[in-house]
């Protein structure tokens, strides 16, 4: 049984007060933020008030049926998220982010509850949903970084990528400093957190289950966990979706094609 204390709804109201604070940076520096503020604030209580109902009824389920629908959901929301921050796009990007972040999601998530944790069931949801989440929340940031280096450095480049073909390069060899700097940027938020974690912050899981009442050691094992397997599927989402957005702007014969990409102001 969980030892975490319940919040009653004044103790929400008395929290929301806090916001006074950002309010009040808006209005003193001329910001106009304070709609969108209030904004924000509602949809984070309707979002996740609507969550925790539906992550209710799914545990209370605990089949794999209600699992692969609350997991299809979150993974369809996060490849759209990843797709709408590059500033170039193109046509079928959304089913290559899905299709990179099924494979590496589930993988990972699966190979650490069903080999590292040894949950029974593997898809138990008051495990595995959370877990599937917080490996979309992270990687979904670097499948976005990736995609929008690779994209704008091949637009940008676009001149010295056509001489290197027409000089008798690759669509590999012209693509792959693209490719190199493309996953570094997109592995650079998730190496981040690896070196400052414990020390600057205190992740949001490890921070629930102190809060909970698990013992402090325990907490942090389960966070080591997390974070390799973050890193894991956010280098696996990040190489998918840049190789297959490079076989989408160079042809088989080798030719850069930027026809189907267009920036996403123009959509």
């Amino acid at each position: 049984m969980s030892n975490a204390l319940d919040l009653t709804l004044l103790d929400l109201v008395i929290a929301a007060a806090l916001l006074l604070v950002a309010g009040g940076v808006s209005v003193a520096l001329g910001l106009g933020l304070g709609r969108r503020l209030a904004l924000a604030a509602v949809r984070t209580v309707v979002q996740l008030m609507l969550v925790g109902y539906v992550l209710a009824f799914v545990f209370g389920q605990g089949t794999l049926t209600a699992v692969a629908a609350m997991a299809a959901v979150m993974i369809v929301a996060a490849a759209r998220a990843a797709v709408r921050r590059p500033s170039h796009t193109y046509r079928g990007a959304f089913g290559h982010a899905f299709v990179t972040m099924l494979l590496a999601g589930l993988v990972i998530t699966t190979v650490v509850t069903a080999g590292i944790i040894g949950i029974r069931p593997w898809f138990e949801p008051r495990y595995f949903v959370p877990l599937l989440g917080m490996v979309l929340g992270n990687s979904l940031t670097g499948v976005a970084l990736g995609l929008d280096a690779l994209l704008s450095g091949v637009h940008d480049q676009r001149s010295r990528i056509e001489l290197e073909l027409a000089l008798g390069a690759t669509a590999w060899e012209a693509a792959r400093p693209h490719v190199r700097e493309a996953v570094r940027r997109g592995l650079i938020p998730i190496v981040n957190s690896m070196m400052v974690v414990g020390l600057v912050s205190i992740p949001g899981m490890m921070t629930g289950q102190i809060l909970a009442g698990a013992d402090p050691v325990a907490a942090v094992k389960y966070q080591i966990v997390v974070m390799f397997m973050v890193a894991a599927a956010t280098s696996l989402g990040c190489i998918g979706v840049v190789l297959l957005a490079v076989r989408r702007v160079f042809t088989p014969r080798h030719q850069l094609d930027l026809t189907p990409l267009r920036r996403q102001d123009d959509t």
